[in-house]
């Protein structure tokens, strides 16, 4: 009897020993998850010396650091990199292979968050036609509000669309971009709701943006002091219009006006500044992390990439940008702590992709680089299967490094596409910056296990994807211009950024192991104690977990 009385109890013995361990964990009460546009590691390193005490270096000294962690797919654009962290998976799973990506259905570009099923609200134009109905796996920020019964709320902010609209998932109760030119508006869609949320239409009266707009942009500190960049006055560097050298100070008032108005406040760092302000309102304004659920802010830095593609990665308006941009997160953390409470929110911090330097100042350094014009690259195209299939007209379109084949041309003069697409591949090595070049097929029926091809792979999506998929040598972008820089590869400039977890459930320190971009997601899920979306192809960083 005693017996069977101990096997009886044994296993309430250990569902109670189980709650009281699920009890005595405190969930945050809000979730950030920060994402800047273009940051590289290597900023974190090279301007430590100048930055504070209460930004990057705070969440680095304070939380837990991954040193190595890097983008595990090819391509590295905006879109595809907050799709990928907050999916926890790449594009041949979720889908979106591209900001911008040719339809070959369709025939036709498209843009990855345009849908005109929806409606602009807070403004009249086209803007906000917007939603994430291409993006085909769930989000962390979905996953939280499913666990929850659709209780707590999920608010996504960037002044690009794309940075708000992915991030938010499918379910966020509202995602907000900015709408520059005559505008000067944070704006969304009808996919969300009906009407602006009565904060957002008194933080779009308040004149912030133009009393930002009305100040010169020079920089923080004496600009003899940024040695880690290049010369100010250099050959590699864009300028805004109306402006002969891309020089500081620059006078942003009598500049504007030939920049898109609003627009240029995309453009200068002022941008992360009316960023951060419109997050401070939202938190304000929706009460998160105020109520007995997990409430979840997804919000991007947009204005680094704008900087770091006119000016360089050695520019010092990058760098002027990144110390402006830490004085900016300690203004954020500093409320965080006020508003939500120290212990009660928890954040990530990492970037939708790093970049390349200018190729041309690496030229100059003697560092192998390169350009790639795309109808030079069409032309070549064309004459390889003018000789081989006796046609120039096999290839419909040649866009992210990847060949369209025109499938009904095939079919006309009775060409198999695969033989075609494999003799495009054999032969367009032999074109003087392309490394490699495979096609769908291989990436169908071969599985790499390494190095940049498999990379590639993670990246290719049978239903979107091309024919032949190209990948130029390192330091190689596609551009008609010498100025400014890209990104877009799989090499180490482009993969290789910061991830960092921060506050509630968090441990102090560093790792050097390898992780992937996907491995914030299911990181994020295992603290939170919900299911991983439902794509999810990353591990969970355990020792980042106390």
């Amino acid at each position: 009897m005693k017996k069977n009385i101990a096997y009886i109890l044994l296993p309430l013995l250990i569902l109670s020993s189980f709650n009281l361990k699920a009890q005595s964990v405190k969930k945050p009460k809000l979730v950030i998850g920060i994402v800047i546009d273009q940051m590289r590691y290597d900023y974190l390193t090279r301007f430590a010396d100048k930055y504070g005490d209460d930004g990057f270096k705070r969440i680095i000294n304070g939380g837990f650091s991954l040193e190595n962690a890097n983008y595990n797919y090819i391509p590295t654009y905006t879109a595809v990199g907050h799709t990928s962290i907050y999916t926890g998976t790449t594009p041949e799973n979720h889908g979106i292979i591209g900001n911008n990506w040719y339809d070959k259905f369709a025939k036709k570009f498209i843009y990855c968050v345009d849908d005109a099923n929806y409606n602009s609200i807070g403004v009249t134009s086209n803007g906000g036609k917007k939603s994430p109905y291409r993006m085909q796996t769930s989000t962390i920020t979905d996953q939280l509000r499913l666990a929850q019964n659709m209780n707590g709320k999920t608010i996504s902010i960037a002044i690009k669309d794309r940075s708000a609209v992915l991030p938010g998932g499918h379910t966020a109760n509202g995602a907000y971009w900015l709408e520059g030119y005559t505008e000067g508006k944070w704006i969304t869609s009808s996919y969300y709701m009906n009407d602006l949320p009565r904060w957002v239409k008194k933080f779009n009266r308040s004149g912030k943006i133009d009393a930002y707009l009305s100040k010169p942009w020079n920089t923080l500190y004496d600009i003899k002091t940024y040695t880690e960049s290049i010369d100010d006055d250099n050959a590699f560097e864009g300028t805004f219009r109306g402006k002969e050298k891309p020089v500081f100070p620059y006078d942003i008032p009598n500049l504007k006006a030939q920049n898109g108005n609003y627009e240029m406040i995309k453009a200068i760092p002022a941008g992360n500044s009316f960023t951060t302000d419109f997050a401070k309102a939202a938190i304000v304004g929706e009460k998160l992390g105020k109520s007995e659920y997990t409430d979840f802010l997804a919000l991007s830095y947009s204005t680094p990439d704008y900087v770091g593609h006119q000016f360089g990665v050695a520019s010092k308006e990058v760098e002027d940008t990144y110390l402006r941009l830490d004085k900016d997160l300690a203004s954020l953390f500093s409320f965080l702590d006020a508003e939500v409470g120290k212990g009660n929110y928890t954040l990530f911090l990492t970037a939708d992709h790093a970049a390349v330097q200018v190729p041309a100042y690496l030229q100059t350094e003697k560092i192998p680089a390169h350009y790639i014009r795309v109808r030079e690259l069409r032309k070549y195209v064309n004459s390889i299967t003018l000789k081989y299939f006796k046609s120039d007209k096999l290839v419909e379109n040649i866009s992210n490094f990847q060949l369209f084949l025109n499938k009904e041309k095939l079919e006309e003069l009775n060409l198999d596409a695969n033989i075609v697409a494999q003799k495009l591949a054999d032969e367009i090595v032999n074109f003087d910056r392309i490394y490699k070049a495979v096609t769908a097929r291989t990436m169908q029926t071969t599985h790499f296990t390494d190095g940049i091809l498999q990379k590639l792979q993670k990246g290719y999506n049978q239903k979107f994807s091309g024919d032949v998929l190209l990948i130029p040598l390192p330091s190689t972008i596609s551009s008609n211009s010498r100025k400014g820089t890209t990104h877009g590869s799989g090499y180490s400039y482009d993969t290789h950024v910061p991830i960092i977890f921060y506050g509630n459930g968090i441990k102090q320190g560093a790792s050097k192991k390898a992780y992937n971009i996907t491995d914030i997601a299911p990181t994020i899920a295992n603290l939170l104690q919900i299911e991983f979306p439902n794509g999810t192809t990353g591990k969970i960083v355990g020792e980042a977990l106390k």
